[in-house]
């Protein structure tokens, strides 16, 4: 009989991947939309990790869900680790968009226009995204689950990145640093590439289990 206290912590933390997932979906609309329209690189590249957390939310969410459902230890280790290669996958897919895009807005000096919608949406994240990863550590914590604890770095990720990318597009607007929001996008690489290999790590010692 599954402990009680567990359960209650897997449906809190289910609630909350539920809540990232649909906030995530809000954003890509909002930032493609405004990166394409703007010409921002940085924004595009924002809307695009916004694509992979929903991804490697909606697996995350459905890892603990199977627990909720009494799936077996071994089904539940095998849906752990499918989420964390996806978390993965999700950071290395990432880096290489938001590297090729940058270096290429570098090259041909091109300047995104100012963006409302997506200095709105940016905005809102910086105070969402904070909520996300206390909650995600908070619960990864409780229940043990590196996959959880993975996809709160994930949004740490996002955080880190929607406060470069804001201040990417104002120094653009501001100060006339044509290379200000191609060099914001690619401050975020080093540590994508980071959590993503530690995140590829724990999936290989979960299944060596």
């Amino acid at each position: 009989m599954k402990d009680q206290q567990r359960e209650k912590n897997l449906k809190k933390g289910r609630n909350v991947q539920t809540f990232n997932i649909i906030y995530d979906s809000i954003e890509v609309g909002v930032s493609l939309v405004a990166g394409f329209s703007s010409g921002s690189s940085a924004l595009i590249g924002w809307g695009l990790d916004s694509v992979v957390e929903v991804i490697s939310g909606s697996t995350l969410w459905w890892r603990l869900n199977g627990e909720l459902k009494d799936i077996s230890e071994e089904k539940v280790k095998k849906r752990e680790r499918i989420t964390l290669f996806v978390i993965a996958l999700s950071f290395l897919l990432i880096s290489i968009f938001i590297t090729y895009d940058s270096v290429l807005k570098l090259i041909n000096k091109e300047t995104p226009d100012w963006s409302t919608l997506g200095l709105t949406i940016l905005l809102v994240s910086l105070v969402v995204n904070p909520f996300l990863i206390w909650y995600k550590y908070k619960y990864g914590k409780r229940l043990n689950s590196k996959e959880l604890i993975a996809d709160s770095k994930d949004t740490f990720v996002c955080l880190y990145q929607t406060i470069a990318v804001l201040g990417g597009i104002l120094a653009v607007h501001f100060l006339d640093w044509w290379w200000a929001d191609p060099a914001a996008a690619l401050l975020i690489v080093p540590y994508a590439l980071k959590e993503g290999w530690e995140a590829y790590n724990n999936g290989k010692k979960v299944k060596a289990q």
